[in-house]
């Protein structure tokens, strides 16, 4: 156990802002603990790629203990953090099955990012599917590629029409680059594998309420992206609201309604509930998503003992993208050094914006990078060569740059495997007989339930 009279630093949380903070403390005169409520990190902006077959979970998630294993000064929890007692200074986690424990703290720096908003409206999260973990990027494969085969099933051309229409609802990075792949997986792998449908007739709707794709980018740039997307058959459907979902389509303002099975929500943002329990502890004010308003050197107003880093972090407009998070993880943690160290506080963040960039097919990609405007094969280079450069070392570079090679220079999807729990179907084998052979299943069997 590390000695405890040395001074305490608590993460909370393990992603861009949680790991970049911890690393600055390496070598650091304090004893480290990261708090996370699952036991791996994830590269979250390839996180499309494991719902769309290209990755596997092991390339964009690694383990905690595995990226601190050679930090001496630093040990890792499981547990989701549900409070902070600012007076008695600990942090109160709870562990998968509901035990909780608390770990205290001398300095407490909190990255526990954002969940998916749904804008008031939380019965909309009943009948989608967001995608901001690996298990929400492996169900949602297994809904994508089952929805084939549903549709192969059917007889009825309206039912096969609901399974091949995909809904993504937010157009921002990961809906975009979402819907480009799924528009590849049904117009390049999937065609001539089936006999009743051909999945090239899929359709792929991309929506938002606002009046063009990519809105943080540039005019050109999302012209440029919304031109290819609607090149390889993704349907743009800006300026549209959803006003309701349910089971088989989603509403939207006007009357017009779409009919469905697979809907993904990647629209907005919301706080944790951790980030009101901080703020009713410290008295924090929180902007309208519920992010807590930090000072310029990303400590709590009244409580420069705690920091808040990345998505959940409120300052002048930063947008939520992972630099962010990357440059305050890092500010929060070398901030920490120069206190322990007895040095003078330094400068205030300053977030230093390296441009935007989004991949929208197969070599075609588009970047903004501080006045430099890329598209295309250009633009696509650059988005793998900065993806691959961020990727942790080792195995996970490698093993990317295969299944890349796979995907993009030819048409296979590493990673299509859909298990039975997965997929939601019984495991279990036709009853003898039920099914003779060379008769081929004439409808879906009302026991097989619909993909959420």
């Amino acid at each position: 156990m590390i000695g405890q009279q040395r001074h305490r630093v608590v993460v909370i949380g393990a992603g861009f802002g949680g790991k970049y903070a911890t690393r600055a403390l390496r070598n650091a005169p304090a004893d480290v603990t990261v708090v996370n409520g699952t036991n791996h990190h994830v590269f979250e902006p390839l996180i499309y790629q494991v719902a769309t077959g290209v990755l596997s979970p092991g390339e964009v998630a690694t383990p905690v203990r595995e990226l601190f294993r050679r930090q001496r000064n630093t040990q890792t929890l499981l547990g989701w953090a549900t409070d902070v007692d600012t007076g008695n200074r600990t942090v109160t986690a709870t562990v998968p099955g509901g035990l909780p424990y608390q770990v205290p703290y001398d300095t407490l720096i909190v990255a526990a990012g954002t969940t998916q908003s749904y804008f008031g409206n939380d019965r909309f999260a009943e009948h989608t599917i967001s995608l901001k973990s690996v298990d929400d990027a492996v169900e949602l494969r297994s809904k994508i590629l089952t929805a084939f085969e549903m549709a192969e099933l059917e007889t009825d051309p309206a039912a096969a029409g609901r399974w091949l229409t995909f809904v993504i609802v937010g157009a921002g990075p990961t809906g975009v680059e979402l819907a480009g792949q799924i528009a590849e997986i049904a117009h390049r792998t999937l065609p001539g594998e089936y006999r009743r449908i051909d999945p090239s007739r899929a359709r792929i709707v991309l929506i938002d309420a606002v009046d063009r794709i990519l809105p943080t980018f540039s005019a050109g740039s999302s012209a440029a992206a919304a031109a290819r997307l609607r090149k390889i058959g993704v349907e743009i459907r800006v300026g549209a609201r959803v006003t309701d979902v349910d089971a088989t389509g989603v509403q939207l303002a006007g009357g017009e309604r779409i009919e469905a099975m697979i809907r993904v929500w990647s629209a907005g943002v919301a706080a944790p509930p951790l980030a009101a329990r901080i703020a009713a502890a410290t008295g924090a004010p929180t902007d309208r998503s519920g992010r807590i308003r930090v000072e310029p050197d990303l400590t709590v107003p009244g409580h420069p003992e705690i920091f808040v880093v990345g998505d959940l972090a409120s300052l002048d407009g930063l947008p939520g993208v992972a630099q962010v998070s990357i440059q305050g993880g890092t500010y929060a943690g070398r901030t920490i050094r120069r206190r322990l160290a007895g040095k003078p506080a330094g400068r205030p963040f300053h977030y230093f914006d390296k441009g935007n960039i989004a991949t929208v097919s197969r070599f075609s990609a588009v970047a903004d990078l501080r006045g430099l405007r890329l598209t295309g094969l250009a633009g696509w280079l650059l988005w793998l060569g900065v993806h691959w450069a961020y990727l942790p070392k080792g195995r996970n570079r490698a093993s990317s740059l295969i299944r890349w090679a796979v995907t993009f220079l030819g048409r296979g999807r590493p990673e299509r495997a859909v298990t039975a729990r997965q997929a939601g179907i019984a495991a279990a084998p036709p009853a003898e007989g039920s099914f003779p052979a060379g008769r081929a299943r004439e409808a879906v069997p009302a026991a097989v339930p619909h993909p959420r």
